[in-house]
């Protein structure tokens, strides 16, 4: 029976705790032997009292990308407001020409879309697909002994206006999802925001033939997790 490899669209509204899952899923993840590879991009949090804050009394002021596997942090987004307040806001930048409300250093666009060409990289020495199955054997049964080429999971987040509507952004991410599944990714995870979700699956859509829309809760979390046969 021919495998089912997936892209797995993580979304829901803002700030519910979609990268906190995605971290906590990283960890459990790793314990069982699977690598997880790509960006994760966690807020900048303070405690706050003022008009930005939310219910649980902190303010959001940035965003990091932290690369993974290496854990690298970038500041990587910045509130629009503060940019412009401290003099960082760049009108010639893609986050201003697309009016998104987080301001975003080109340079740092950059940097992460250099992880993602060194990934495409790793992937395309990668074995063939069917060479080995998700939980990192050979087709005789024996363990994969080089452990940077066993199949883990490609993690983008997020894919926004940027990416979905302009194909600006972490370009070099979307040129590896929109190469399918590898041997060294097998399955992929993308962030992507309720109301760009049908134009991903379009872009997705002959690159990951099956494909799932998942919420960051425990049914998600057991889908990823049985992919991978762990």
């Amino acid at each position: 029976m021919e495998e089912v490899r997936m892209l797995f669209l993580l979304t829901g509204e803002v700030q519910i705790g979609k990268t906190r899952w995605l971290e906590s899923l990283v960890t459990e993840l790793a314990d069982c032997g699977v690598s997880c590879v790509g960006v994760l991009a966690p807020g900048q949090w303070v405690p706050s009292k003022g008009e930005h804050a939310d219910a649980n009394g902190f303010e959001k002021l940035g965003i990091d990308n932290v690369l993974l596997p290496s854990g690298e942090r970038i500041p990587f987004a910045r509130r629009g407001d503060l940019a412009r307040a401290d003099g960082t806001f760049d009108e010639e930048s893609q986050a201003a020409k697309a009016e998104l409300a987080w301001h975003i250093d080109d340079a740092a666009i950059d940097r992460v879309n250099a992880h993602f060409d060194e990934l495409a990289v790793r992937a395309s020495v990668a074995v063939p697909t069917d060479a080995k199955s998700h939980s990192g054997r050979s087709a005789e049964g024996a363990e994969s002994k080089d452990p940077s080429r066993a199949p883990g999971l490609l993690i983008v987040d997020e894919l926004g206006r940027l990416e979905i509507w302009r194909g600006g952004g972490l370009t070099s991410a979307m040129a590896l999802l929109a190469q399918g599944p590898t041997a060294v990714f097998p399955h992929a995870l993308a962030v992507v925001r309720d109301y760009l979700l049908d134009d991903a699956e379009a872009l997705f859509a002959e690159a990951w033939p099956d494909r799932c829309r998942i919420k960051p809760n425990d049914a998600a979390r057991e889908a990823i997790l049985a992919a991978f046969e762990v």
